[in-house]
């Protein structure tokens, strides 16, 4: 009998536990509902007091603006390297190695004599010219390398220098012509070259026949 008493105890507390736990709850949800009202009349009263408004479009990031470096010509650098290598040297004894005719010519030993011939005689057409007057030696050099490379990148086959005949220089010498004859014979892509005909600059130009492409 004794022990009945004590588990009818145990119900009792454990109903009183529960009535409690529920109030509990409860009491919680009312001051849930009270906090989410207060909060709804106070954005209501916000709203109100600016007026209307349109939200802003904020990204997920921030972007920072990006620096690039500046490119690289890797081309450029290719070309002036190349330019500093094959560049021409005054050392060269042009008048060794050249035909002493009325029309002073010079071709390499792989080409025949008849491809001068043809050049005298204009038989490849003059595609590009540069004109040198009034160009000091060390100037000319750099026109002269720049023509070239430039003509064979675009696959010129002939061209025309004008170096003039020296009516200008002092002591009235053509210095540019045996500079240009020079330069002309250390570049591999120059196959042959002539003085031009009279109509085409005569002793002041030479004619340039160029490897072909």
């Amino acid at each position: 009998m004794k022990a009945r008493v004590r588990q009818l105890s145990d119900l009792s507390a454990l109903r009183d536990a529960l009535a409690r736990e529920a109030e509990e709850r409860a009491r919680a949800e009312r001051e849930a509902q009270r906090a989410g009202a207060a909060a709804e009349r106070e954005a209501n009263l916000f709203r109100t007091s600016i007026g209307g408004v349109e939200p802003l479009r904020s990204r997920a990031r921030v972007e920072h603006p990006r620096h690039l470096p500046p490119p690289i010509a890797h081309q450029r650098q290719l070309d002036e390297a190349a330019a500093l290598v094959e560049s021409f040297s005054d050392d060269f004894d042009a008048d060794a190695v050249l035909d002493t005719d009325e029309q002073t010519s010079w071709k390499r030993e792989t080409v025949s004599p008849e491809v001068v011939r043809k050049l005298r005689r204009g038989h490849w057409i003059i595609q590009a010219e540069i004109d040198l007057h009034g160009a000091r030696v060390d100037g000319a050099r750099e026109m002269v390398g720049e023509f070239l490379r430039e003509a064979i990148k675009h696959h010129l086959r002939c061209v025309r220098i004008v170096h003039g005949k020296g009516h200008g220089s002092i002591g009235k010498q053509p210095v540019l012509k045996g500079k240009v004859k020079n330069w002309l014979m250390q570049k591999e892509e120059v196959m042959a070259f002539c003085q031009a005909r009279e109509h085409d600059g005569g002793g002041g130009a030479l004619i340039v026949l160029l490897r072909p492409s």
